[in-house]
């Protein structure tokens, strides 16, 4: 019974030590909270990206717009060169035709 007794007192011991011990490791509440700020400035950057990336988006969208409205005019104004020549072949047409008319005319 003795051992039983010694064996009993030793583990009150050793749980009286336990208890006492501080089981907090500091260094790694540390890197918990570093890692945790690090976190946080992560976020704030990749919420920053993606608004930056959002309103590149947008850019993007307007030029793409502007764009098709210059090409557009640009169509528009290589039609309207296209009716120009035209119209001045007509003249040229008739002015041959006149020029002729006037030189028989003269003979």
């Amino acid at each position: 019974m003795n051992y039983f007794s010694e064996k009993e007192k030793k583990l009150e011991i050793a749980l009286d030590k336990l208890k006492k011990l501080n089981l907090v490791d500091e260094e790694g509440l540390k890197n918990i909270e570093f890692l945790s700020d690090q976190k946080n400035q992560l976020e704030i950057e990749k919420k920053e990206l993606e608004n930056k990336h959002q309103n590149l988006i947008n850019e993007h969208q307007k030029l793409r717009e502007q764009l098709k409205v210059i090409k557009d005019k640009n169509s528009k104004h290589k039609l309207d060169q296209l009716k120009f020549n035209e119209k001045i072949d007509e003249l040229n047409q008739e002015t041959d035709i006149l020029s002729d008319e006037i030189d028989k005319w003269q003979i």
